[in-house]
């Protein structure tokens, strides 16, 4: 048991973060599964292209997109593309974030997005502004199952999903 475990019943809504590729991001679902189980309203963030492997998944609100092709867009075009998803994440108003992915992006959203309570790894070199975006962080343990080292972020917080919880849907 964590001595700061965060009140689930409180959050109401979160936004779990998971920038990375295809089949890292079906691994993600068990944390959506185990929150939403515990009373909690998920919504999920990912790039553009994997956005069909959490599509239609039973525990999620709400599915937000990062382009892949941002990057390649003139400066404006892709400032109106990230304030558009600044401000539709705003709007959810989000109680606990879930970061999955060691990209800055999540820091960022975790310091403006206004969550009371955010978690995300402990990435060793990221410096105080990582460190400083989260609430709680959880050691990245080598060799260990990517769906294991996912709700280890849940544990963490002080969720600690059932074994059938731990397989991805």
């Amino acid at each position: 048991m964590v001595k700061d475990a965060v009140p689930l019943g409180e959050c109401g809504r979160a936004l779990v973060i998971k920038l990375c590729p295809r089949d890292e991001v079906l691994l993600a679902g068990p944390v959506l599964s185990v929150l939403r189980a515990r009373g909690v309203e998920v919504d999920a963030l990912v790039y553009d292209d994997t956005a069909p492997v959490l599509q239609g998944h039973p525990a999620l609100s709400r599915l937000h997109l990062v382009g892949r092709r941002w990057k390649t867009e003139t400066a404006l075009s892709r400032l109106s593309e990230e304030r558009r998803l600044f401000f539709d994440l705003k709007r959810r108003g989000y109680g606990l974030i879930v970061n999955l992915s060691e990209q800055a992006r999540g820091a960022w959203l975790a310091r403006t997005l206004g969550a009371r309570y955010s978690v995300a790894p402990l990435v060793p070199d990221r410096g105080r502004f990582w460190a400083g975006s989260f609430t709680h962080l959880f050691p990245v343990a080598a060799r260990r199952d990517r769906v294991e080292l996912n709700l280890d972020a849940l544990r963490r917080i002080g969720v600690y999903p059932d074994f059938s919880e731990r397989k991805p849907l």
